[in-house]
């Protein structure tokens, strides 16, 4: 009977330590139990204090200086959860993931060379890459070279299988791309094209109980919001995950990846900013205001684009140059980094790449070199 109480109390004293904790930083004046929360300020105590009164029996944890709350969680895409609300991802196109529509029918496979520990491995794989899922595997010219596979008759019939190559240091560049929604209110007859869009991505769809047309495009390297024909500066509003950050008066405004930053939002005074970085760029056509300049912020984040109320005129926008369409009042363009980047392989690695391109394509730093001085006019100075 001892034994059976202890239990029963250690059970309870373990149950009161994991009943609830607080954390400040994340759900604000809320206590989240293993049953349901409860609302109210509380004195919150740390993890040494004593146990609350014997009613509510639960630990409440302050905000740490020293590490992130226990509910904050960072993943592959650096996914900062703040609350059970409100969810913010930060991507990073270089750990974005590519979508398989179909089975892959070619695979490489990478064998260390002189290792006998993986000789077994390297033809049970390869056999069943082969016979099972019927693949076309490419080795390195030296694993086909090597004593221990070329003397082995077993395996002869998957050896002359393989196919190789010259090299197999590819490298690849994710291209980060924009997913852009479109919502416009229906104003009388209009016609709502209908099918899929040159990028695959289903381009419209019509909300009957909202009276709402929605299209949706995938972006490589800009959105454009300009005034058009108007003769009137546009002015739109620009908003970052729900609050106004901006009223952009002028001819217009570009919302650009780090692909599109060196094209049409270099030409508007832009930073030019690779493509490994995460980040998604502001640049106003042409700004009333001398002190609006270019802005980079965080990849994830929602940018939604409207027109000011006060706005004269309606605006126009295009998607890489393409769909052009008006906007009007009501209407609004919502962007967001894409979960589909665009990979794109690389001549010799990523940064030598790109600045090759500068060079070439923009002459990039290119000017006429400051003449040297003769060695007599230096002595005399």
């Amino acid at each position: 009977m001892e034994v059976e109480q202890e239990k029963v109390n250690m059970s309870k004293e373990l149950s009161a330590d994991a009943a609830s904790y607080r954390c400040s930083a994340c759900h604000g004046d809320e206590d989240w139990g293993l049953s349901h929360p409860m609302r109210g300020r509380a004195k919150s105590r740390s993890l040494s204090a004593a146990p609350a009164p014997a009613s509510t029996k639960e630990f409440r944890r302050t905000r740490s200086l020293h590490g992130p709350c226990p509910v904050t969680t960072f993943g592959p895409k650096a996914c900062v959860l703040q609350n059970p609300q409100t969810i913010m991802h930060i991507q990073d196109p270089a750990s974005q993931r590519l979508t398989w529509n179909k089975s892959p029918k070619s695979v490489l496979v990478i064998k260390k060379i002189r290792d006998a520990s993986l000789l077994q491995p390297f033809k049970e794989l390869c056999m069943y890459l082969m016979e099972e899922n019927n693949m076309i595997v490419y080795v390195e010219k030296k694993v086909l070279e090597d004593p221990a596979i070329v003397s082995d008759d077993s395996f002869g019939p998957v050896k002359r299988k393989f196919c190789t190559f010259r090299e197999g240091n590819a490298a690849v560049v994710l291209r980060s791309r924009l997913k852009v929604r479109v919502v416009k209110e229906l104003r009388g007859k209009m016609a709502i094209p209908n099918g899929i869009s040159e990028n695959g991505v289903l381009a419209t769809d019509l909300d009957t109980e909202v009276g709402k047309q929605v299209m949706q495009y995938q972006v490589l390297n800009e959105v454009v919001i300009d005034r058009g024909p108007s003769s009137y500066l546009s002015n739109v509003d620009v908003y970052l995950n729900g609050h106004l950050i901006t009223t952009v008066q002028g001819d217009g405004v570009i919302v650009s990846t780090p692909t599109g930053s060196t094209a049409y939002a270099a030409a508007a005074g832009a930073s030019m900013i690779h493509p490994n970085v995460p980040a998604i760029m502001i640049t106003p056509i042409c700004p009333h205001s001398l002190s609006f300049r270019p802005i980079v912020v965080p990849a994830g984040v929602e940018l939604k684009i409207m027109l000011s109320p006060e706005a004269r005129n309606t605006a126009w926008v295009s998607f890489d140059g393409r769909k052009r369409q008006e906007i009007r009042h009501g209407d609004s363009i919502s962007i967001t980094t894409s979960c589909y980047p665009l990979p794109s392989i690389c001549v010799r690695d990523p940064v030598s790449d790109w600045f090759e391109s500068l060079a070439q394509c923009l002459h990039w730093n290119v000017r006429k070199k400051q003449a040297h001085f003769p060695e007599e006019e230096e002595e005399e100075v």
